[in-house]
């Protein structure tokens, strides 16, 4: 009873994890698209594997980061990275120059 309580709580509490598990994930393999890098950063969340990612271009000596994260949930890592990828590029399609253009090093998409 003790621990079905507990269980409970822990739901409304954070789940009791630590945050690198909650964070930690697989990741896919670097895939270049136009002048972008776009890199698969699957966060799982219990048994399954939250979209999320971050698209990077070099500008000069910088390096630009765009961080992604979706409500998208998938059963497999798999299927989560493959899905990161084409967000990404609809992202970088649907953006175009605009994507960098502020010139910021890191921003949330």
């Amino acid at each position: 009873m003790a621990s079905f309580l507990s269980n409970i709580l822990s739901v409304f509490s954070g789940g009791g994890k630590s945050s690198s598990e909650a964070v930690a994930g697989p990741s896919g393999e670097p895939q270049l698209y136009g002048d972008c890098t776009i890199y698969a950063e699957p966060q799982k969340e219990g048994g399954q594997y939250r979209l999320a990612g971050r698209i990077e271009k070099k500008v000069g000596e910088d390096v630009l980061v765009r961080k992604f994260i979706r409500a998208d949930l998938f059963s497999s890592s798999d299927d989560a990275i493959e899905c990161t990828v084409r967000k990404a590029q609809q992202i970088i399609d649907q953006h175009g120059s605009s994507l960098f253009s502020d010139g910021e090093k890191l921003r949330q998409v």
